[in-house]
């Protein structure tokens, strides 16, 4: 036994052959002492090492004189090389089976007898392309598989990769012979399929997962999934709380459909439960989660409609849970899938048919929501991803809008849900304003949500709130879901928060503020009283020294609208003080070092000469001679001129 490992090929098949024939014409007591060398030969560079073994073991199982004790030693390492690279020996230790499962058929015939016709009938769910190994076969596997499958386990854990590779090739061959009679070993093949579908070897993985679609194959639903769906709800690896999903996917990938149909929803439900689809983010985790939906998907087709809504929830928690692109485009892919399983058009069709379903799932907890809540997320996928069906659940939106956007709940989770909806607003037409319900519930929204938490508070977290607060309360004026009757009705609310954010720290804050007042005098200025307007333009004046280039843009665009806004209401004699400091503090900047503010500053004076012809020239003779150029007052004086001669008084 020590030459059979020799450095020369040869030398180590006359061995082998040499072993093979002492032990043959010898009592068979040295059997289990040159098993576990030739069991090394099975993975010997040379394929005709590889091939002695082959016709050695062969020819021991079918002549050896008491070959009946050994068979559960010797059956192991033909089988092994039944999936042997090399075509020749494959298909030599392939006919070397069928003789010794002839053979013992032959010598069997009077136990085999009773149930010789239920064994020659094929399963009716039989692999297609498979071919059937033969009875005697079959049998010798199934007698000793009790004693094979502890081996098995063992092996696959092996440290040397092609012992776990060969192995997991040998388990795949064992239960293709096993047929149903793998489900009295069930428990340690799971734990054994377990152990192995985390290996590093690519090539055991995917043997682990041909040997369990056989097991899907050949055991009955109710047994495998009453084990497995309570390894997938309590892992028994923290290391890899995956694993059972990796087999129940292959599991059910073998499943016969009309044999899967009456257990569909016992198993959507197990994977919609929060403690499976949400208590882990690893992306492999998720991966393994979506491959079980896919399975059910494509082997149960149409009956996938009755657990359709278990299934989108999944789906939806995979993609809110997802920091992978790749698989949010999978998680996607398997939504259409759904939809088209089902034959529906689109997913709008998917989610308009459980909206109501998945609005209630989400409500259930929102009391409850967090930053750390995947809730959150998963709204944010079913209002983006549902398009215009979600305006015909606004009133069943809106109540949980409230609860989650309370000034008292958590200031990340609350900045998040402002995001989302600021980018639904400003398409209000073709998400949340879809059906015109929206526009019923914005004045609630307005006064409920948001000015609430427009309310200043300290710290540099609320204030972030207050910038995602007015991001969404300028994607609700420019997005058209609110309109100037309902805005003029809460304009005595509104503006004094709006104004107080144009003095924020933060420079995007007072941006959308002054974004905002622009648009709220675009639409409600000229219904403003007088007094409310002179409340806005000073505070619009003091964001012309802002730090910020763009704010001092927009305040300046804002000063424009307001004068062009001003109406008969507004009396220019009356209020002369309050257009005094207007046009004097205007015409500071009109002097401003940067050109491109003067031409700017230009155009509101321009617009202000309308309003007060004789005391806006009074007050540009006056500052004329203290500018750096006369030009821009020369020009403005120039239009008051012009605006006298077409409109004298």
């Amino acid at each position: 036994m020590q030459t059979i490992a020799h450095q020369h090929s040869r030398v180590r098949v006359s061995v082998i052959e040499a072993t093979g024939a002492v032990i043959q014409h010898s009592t068979g007591k040295n059997v289990d002492d040159v098993l576990s060398h030739l069991a090394q030969r099975l993975f010997d560079d040379s394929p005709q090492v590889r091939k002695a073994v082959t016709v050695v073991v062969g020819d021991w199982l079918l002549h050896l004189r008491d070959r009946y004790s050994f068979f559960h030693k010797l059956i192991p390492l033909l089988l092994t090389n039944i999936t042997d690279e090399i075509p020749e020996i494959r298909l030599l230790a392939a006919d070397l089976w069928k003789q010794v499962g002839a053979q013992w058929e032959k010598e069997n015939e009077e136990d085999l007898k009773d149930k010789m016709d239920f064994l020659l009938t094929p399963p009716p769910f039989y692999p297609s392309g498979v071919e059937r190994p033969g009875l005697g076969c079959r049998e010798l596997v199934v007698r000793n598989l009790g004693k094979l499958v502890p081996a098995i386990a063992h092996d696959v854990t092996d440290w040397l990769v092609p012992t776990r590779v060969r192995t997991s090739e040998l388990l795949t061959v064992l239960l293709l012979h096993a047929e149903d009679h793998s489900t009295q070993h069930l428990q340690p093949l799971l734990a054994t399929l377990y152990q192995a579908c985390t290996d590093s070897e690519r090539d055991v993985v995917t043997s682990c997962l041909a040997s369990a679609k056989l097991l899907g194959t050949f055991v009955p639903p109710d047994i495998f999934l009453k084990l497995l769906l309570d390894h997938v709800t309590a892992p028994s690896s923290s290391s890899h709380p995956w694993a059972p999903l990796m087999v129940l996917a292959a599991v059910l990938g073998g499943c016969p459909r009309p044999l899967l149909k009456p257990h569909l929803e016992q198993i959507a439900n197990t994977l919609a439960k929060p403690d499976v689809c949400q208590e882990f983010q690893q992306v492999v985790y998720l991966e393994q989660l979506l491959a079980s939906v896919d399975a059910l998907l494509r082997q149960s087709e149409s009956d996938c409609g009755s657990v359709s809504l278990q299934l989108l929830q999944v789906l939806v928690t995979v993609q809110s849970l997802s920091t992978e692109p790749h698989l949010s485009e999978k998680a996607v892919q398997s939504v259409h899938l759904l939809c088209k399983v089902q034959g529906l058009d689109s997913m709008t069709e998917l989610y308009r048919r459980h909206m109501g379903q998945l609005l209630d799932w989400l409500s259930a907890s929102v009391d409850a929501w967090s930053s750390y809540s995947p809730q959150r997320l998963q709204l944010h996928v079913i209002v983006t991803q549902s398009g215009p069906v979600i305006g015909e659940f606004v009133s069943q939106l809106m109540p949980l809008l409230h609860s989650c956007l309370q000034p008292n709940r958590d200031t990340e989770m609350r900045m998040s849900v402002f995001t989302m909806l600021a980018k639904l607003l400003l398409d209000a037409a073709n998400t949340l304003d879809s059906q015109g319900h929206f526009r019923d519930e914005s004045e609630r929204f307005l006064r409920d949500v948001l000015l609430p938490n427009l309310v200043w508070q300290a710290g540099r977290t609320s204030a972030a709130v207050r910038a995602s607060a007015l991001s969404c309360l300028l994607a609700l004026l420019h997005g058209g879901a609110i309109t100037p009757g309902q805005l003029l009705c809460m304009e005595e609310k509104l503006l004094p928060l709006v104004l107080s954010a144009l003095d924020e720290d933060s420079q995007m804050s007072r941006l959308f503020a002054c974004r905002s007042l622009s648009v709220i005098i675009k639409l409600i200025g000229t219904a403003l009283h007088p007094e409310a307007l002179n409340k806005i333009y000073p505070e619009l004046l003091k964001r012309l020294d802002d730090s910020s280039e763009e704010v001092r843009g927009v305040s300046l665009q804002a000063l424009g609208l307001w004068m062009s806004g001003l109406t008969k209401e507004y009396n220019p004699e009356f209020y002369s003080a309050h257009l005094q400091l207007l046009f004097q503090q205007l015409l500071l900047h009109l002097d401003d070092p940067d050109s491109s503010v003067q031409g700017d500053v230009l155009e509101v004076l321009k617009k202000c000469s309308s309003v007060h012809p004789a005391l806006l020239k009074k007050e540009v003779e006056a500052v004329r001679d203290k500018q750096r150029s006369p030009a821009h007052c020369d020009q403005l004086l120039q239009h008051i001129s012009s605006l006298q001669i077409d409109h004298p008084e």
